[in-house]
Order: structure tokens, then C-alpha cells, then sequence
């Protein structure tokens, strides 16, 4: 038996399993990839891929190779692809533990083909192309070259070819199709015959964009309960959020008019005031820019941060709401009662995005699983 934390990071795989679902349906005919890089975007890699796993799924999207090795060696038996890129003395990684390799670049194709041969395997690879990201990827002038260095590299073969959209959480934007046309281009050159899984569309892609779905959809953000254009609103038979965080208040006072609340006084009272002191702050994720504008439910009211978000702790305003004590249960992400606080909220009120507050409050915590 370990002492536990005030603090509660809850992953629901029920709603997961439910989004995975829910977003199946969307790609219809293209298979389904799912993004479980950044640890789940904070919900836990190997954890949401088992469940994704029994669910259904069999391909798994990761950043880094250590990545795809720790989810391999987890018992994740479909394909798992590594995104971007590789150190080329880790090669033989790829072929040793199945792991599907994005390139673009040659000294990346020429390490592969080493790695494959002195295994006596074959390795089939992804190319990745620039079609507007001005990330990483070929660009169509240099398309034939680097093709044409795959076909000749022995142990090696095309297997894919994938791009990246940087504005499918909008709509309506023409970006798009635009860089879904330049897609499109890129193929032109692929060899007459060559059938390769041509995948573009993420979850903006997925969602809004059906003809741009290709052989397979990659989606993230979605998969975890959250619309990449930053919805509030997440309708009952659409997408749930997966994540929920709690702490508990371990003291109740009540402060008199003109007193300054935290570091710097950035907050002074104008009247008494009854404060819940939580055990949370930055360290677990709950940004110091939640300073004076974050809310957090307590007996499904909302009460707002009053002074700077400390390391450890931070104060809330419970004036208006009555009977609260040490012990009780305060949401910082999540559901009580009738109200509601979503990642997209939170996001708005420090100038980020959900992606960015998911893995904050994820990675920062111990996560407890529920079904």
C-alpha cells in the first residue's frame, strides 16, 4: 500500500472505446490509425493502446522510436508507425520490432537498408511530403530522387506515402483542399503499379473533410474527446472527454477585507472573503496562467482562483457557495453536478489549446483507469 495524492487524474476507457467508435464511423472505408504519441496526449500511451487494442484496433501512430519499442514491448501486436524520424544508428530497431518507419530523407533510407539487409528482412517505409506544413517532408521538386532511392535501396520498398494538413480544424478553410490537391501531385509520381497506403487526414481531416480520408486516417485529438477546432460543446452522441481531474480542499478560512491573496499579492480581497485552499498548482499541471481568471466545481458551482497558482497549492473563492469543507471534492477538469469544465475552457482562459492542457495535467499526475 502506497500513501496517495490529493490529486486525481481519471481516464475513462468506456468514452474512449465510445470515441474510437464514434470517429470508425466517420473514416468509413479507410482504416483507422489511432495517435497515442505524447504519452496519449497525456492519458497514458499504454494504457488507452490496450484499450484501443480490444476495441479493435490495430494501428498505432507514435513520434519517436522509443516510442513504438515500449508499446511494442507492452504486447501491442498491430502496426505501430514512428513519425518523425530517427537517429540512423537506431535502424535496426525498425526491423527487429516490426516497427513502420516514416522517412524523408536519405541518409534515413540508406540506414533502413542497411539495417534490413544484415537481418536478411525487409522493411517497407513511408514517405512523408510537404504539401503546406513546412515541416518535415519532401517537397515535389525532389519527389522522383528520394523514390527513386527507395527502389534502388536493397531490403527497402515504398509501402506509403503520407502528408499533413495545417488547417483542417477549420472548416471552412481553403488550405485544405489546397494542400490535399498538392497531395494529389505528389502521387503522380508514385510507380505505375505501386500500391501504397496514401494517408493525409488527421482529425480535423476526418471529421470535416471526407474526401480528403484516403486509405487511412490518423486521428488524436479526437480520440481522447476533443474537436480540433476547439468546440466547446460536446454533444452526448458525438465525442466524450476521456480525461477528468480532481483534488480535494484540505483547508477552509475566511479573510478579511483588503488582505492579498498568494505570491505577489496580485489578488487583495474587497470584502471578507471564504477561501478553499487546494493542493494543486503547476507542478500537477494547473498552469500558473490560471493566476486570478481559472474556475474549478466545487458542489457544482463554479469558484474562481483568487491570487497567483502556486508550485503546490492555490486559493479559490467559495463565498458564494455554501457548506464547503476540508475533504471535499473540487474538479479542476471535468464533470459535477450540472456544470462543466472542459480542456478547450481551460485553454481559453491561459491562450492555449486542449492538446496542450491534456498532456499538462496527464503527464504531471498518476492516472487512475476506469471502465
Amino acid at each position: 500500500m502506497q500513501p496517495s495524492s490529493f490529486n486525481r487524474v481519471n481516464i475513462d476507457l468506456t468514452a474512449l472505446r465510445h470515441n474510437y467508435n464514434f470517429l470508425k464511423k466517420q473514416a468509413e472505408e479507410a482504416e483507422f490509425l489511432a495517435m497515442v504519441k505524447a504519452d496519449g496526449y497525456g492519458h497514458g500511451m499504454v494504457d488507452c493502446a490496450h484499450a484501443l487494442a480490444k476495441a479493435g484496433c490495430t494501428v498505432y501512430g507514435v513520434a519517436e522510436l522509443p516510442e513504438a519499442v515500449y508499446l511494442r514491448q507492452s504486447g501491442i501486436s498491430g502496426e505501430i508507425y514512428s513519425m518523425i524520424g530517427f537517429d540512423p544508428a537506431d535502424a535496426h530497431y525498425f526491423v527487429e520490432h516490426r516497427i513502420t518507419p516514416v522517412v524523408y530523407d536519405l541518409a534515413s533510407i540508406e540506414a533502413l537498408s542497411s539495417a534490413a539487409e544484415q537481418q536478411g528482412r525487409s522493411i517497407g517505409v513511408h514517405l512523408k511530403v510537404d504539401t503546406g506544413m513546412s515541416r518535415l517532408g519532401v517537397q515535389l521538386h525532389d519527389i522522383d530522387n528520394i523514390l527513386n532511392a527507395i527502389e534502388r535501396a536493397p531490403g527497402t520498398h515504398l509501402a506509403g506515402i503520407a502528408s499533413h494538413f495545417p488547417c483542417a480544424d477549420d472548416a471552412a478553410s481553403a488550405t485544405t483542399q489546397q494542400c490535399y490537391d498538392l497531395f494529389k501531385e505528389f502521387q503522380k509520381h508514385l510507380p505505375a503499379g505501386n500500391e501504397v497506403v496514401k494517408h493525409i487526414a488527421n482529425s480535423g481531416g476526418t471529421l470535416y473533410s471526407p474526401t480528403t480520408r484516403e486509405d487511412m486516417v490518423r486521428c488524436g485529438i479526437s480520440l481522447y474527446g476533443y474537436y480540433p477546432e476547439g468546440r466547446n460543446h460536446i454533444p452526448e452522441d458525438g465525442l466524450r472527454p476521456v480525461m477528468s481531474f480532481t483534488t480535494r480542499v484540505v483547508q477552509v478560512k475566511t479573510i478579511p477585507a483588503g488582505q492579498g491573496i498568494s505570491y505577489g499579492h496580485t489578488y487583495v480581497t474587497t470584502k471578507p472573503t471564504r477561501l478553499a485552499v487546494l493542493p494543486v498548482g503547476y507542478e500537477d499541471g494547473f498552469s500558473r496562467k490560471l493566476s486570478n481568471c481559472g474556475e474549478v466545481l466545487l458542489h457544482g458551482r463554479r469558484a474562481p482562483v483568487r491570487g497567483r497558482v502556486c508550485m503546490n497549492l492555490c486559493m479559490v473563492d467559495i463565498s458564494e457557495i455554501d457548506g464547503v469543507g476540508v475533504g471535499d471534492e473540487a474538479v479542476l477538469l471535468g464533470r459535477q453536478g450540472e456544470e462543466l469544465i472542459t480542456a478547450d475552457e481551460i485553454a481559453g482562459w491561459i491562450g492555449t489549446i486542449s492538446y496542450e492542457v491534456l498532456c499538462m495535467i496527464g503527464n504531471n499526475n498518476q492516472r487512475e483507469y476506469h471502465n
